[in-house]
């Protein structure tokens, strides 16, 4: 798996994120190095990014972008031959924009680090519905040929837990073939069945031929059976749980007014 680090403005076409949706309480999950929280934080926007790396590398994940696309140089300039030259050149000026981004993304966690959450799907540190609305790019899907339909079914309940009103999806192609994940269909209708209806939607935004599809799952009606994140706001803590009394939320949301 390749650490990416996209931009503010490719996280707006691939998610269609619209002024509205910039209003709104945002996790981006995983999030890696891209730039989106803190382009996002600049424009005054609430997002939260979370990603497993956070827990030891935070500042150093920025500079293994830039280790890792230029060791992979090669094969990069290999795989995407033939794709759409909207976003990008080439590889090469892929590289440039990454590692821009990246860099903008290590000053921001190292100015803001609240902003940046330790954790990782299927299990996430949040209580239910503490975001409005939850982006997911190029994980789910992007590498089903090595997480099963198992972990992609937990996952996508565990985004819906925490997203209040939508969780968006991109893209629906697995990165190693270029075909739209085989299990998307049963897995959206065992959503459903769940109390979480979804639609699959076209973007604008399209680097791999194909892969402008966005799965947006609607969880404003979704009572999720899961339990509440231990350690995340509201979440209650074991009475006598080592290290209960420490625990914190880490992102220290402000409370919601009653019907917002």
């Amino acid at each position: 798996m390749l650490v990416s680090a996209r931009s503010f403005a490719e996280y707006r076409a691939m998610f269609a994120l619209g002024e509205r949706d910039l209003e709104q309480r945002i996790l981006d999950c995983p999030a890696g190095a891209a730039s989106f929280v803190a382009e996002a934080g600049r424009r005054g926007v609430d997002a939260v990014a979370v990603d497993l790396q956070y827990a030891e590398h935070r500042e150093e994940l920025g500079l293994l972008v830039e280790r890792e696309t230029a060791f992979k140089r090669e094969l990069l300039v290999k795989e995407t031959e033939g794709w759409d030259r909207s976003w990008y050149a080439d590889a090469d000026d892929m590289i440039r924009q990454w590692t821009a981004n990246a860099r903008t993304f290590r000053a921001d966690i190292a100015a803001r680090p609240e902003r940046y959450v330790a954790g990782s799907l299927p299990e996430l540190p949040f209580a239910d519905d503490s975001f409005d609305l939850v982006l997911s790019s190029h994980l789910l899907f992007s590498y089903g040929n090595r997480l099963d339909e198992d972990f992609h079914r937990a996952a996508l309940l565990e985004l819906a837990r925490v997203a209040r009103r939508e969780v968006r999806i991109f893209p629906l192609v697995v990165y190693d073939t270029g075909v739209r994940y085989q299990g998307l269909d049963r897995l959206r209708g065992e959503l459903a069945e769940l109390g979480v209806p979804s639609r699959v939607e076209q973007v604008s935004y399209e680097y791999r031929p194909g892969g402008n599809e966005l799965l947006v799952l609607s969880t404003a009606a979704h009572r999720p059976s899961a339990r509440t994140a231990p350690g995340a706001a509201g979440a209650p803590d074991a009475p006598d749980a080592p290290g209960a009394a420490e625990a914190v939320d880490p992102v220290r949301w402000r409370h919601r007014e009653p019907g917002t």
